[in-house]
């Protein structure tokens, strides 16, 4: 079983849990926080990746970071997680977890790659197609500016990508008269 696989299986557990207990919305707001704080924390990572920490020296570190801000099922999960010796996948667990809860809540996230900050009305847009077109509930707007393009835009949703940036309808027309279409 690969890290990702084991990575999904414990999200799974753990938002099946989470339902259970009627706590998803707490759990999911946990596994943000505890990802946020590994990926802004180097050491944390380390400590976690490293396997001559002993387990319990692990669980005593999440434990005294997480325990006054997290709930009690966050807890008990991260113990069982340290004591499996699956410390290392923590990372990838809550990343999997919230994939699974915006799955299960009909949430996507729209990656827009624009020349120029978006304005009000192009996000409300982009939400819009995003919404009619693949029946989301909520689009998340994940905005990167890039110099490398003239103008226009570049969306991605999931594994579809639409190409509305000057330098992509360039090369399409490139295309096609090195092709004889146009």
């Amino acid at each position: 079983m690969s890290e990702n696989k084991a990575a999904s299986r414990y999200a799974k557990s753990l938002i099946d849990l989470s339902t259970e207990q009627n706590a998803l919305e707490e759990m999911k707001n946990d596994m943000v926080l505890i990802e946020q704080v590994i990926d802004q924390n180097s050491e944390l990572e380390a400590i976690l990746q490293n396997p001559v920490i002993p387990l319990d020296k692990k669980y005593s570190i999440l434990e005294g970071i997480f325990s006054k801000s997290v709930h009690a099922i966050t807890i008990s999960y991260l113990k069982l997680l340290v004591s499996k010796g699956r410390a290392a996948i923590l990372f990838d667990t809550t990343k999997a977890f919230v994939r699974q809860y915006n799955t299960i809540k009909g949430i996507v996230t729209a990656e827009v790659l624009s020349a120029i900050a978006l304005t009000d009305a192009n996000k409300a847009e982009i939400i819009s197609v995003v919404k009619r077109e693949i029946g989301a509930n909520q689009v998340i707007i994940k905005e990167k500016i890039s110099d490398k393009l003239i103008g226009g835009f570049i969306l991605k949703v999931g594994d579809k990508q639409f190409d509305a940036s000057i330098a992509g309808s360039l090369n399409k027309l490139k295309k096609e008269l090195a092709h004889g279409v146009v």
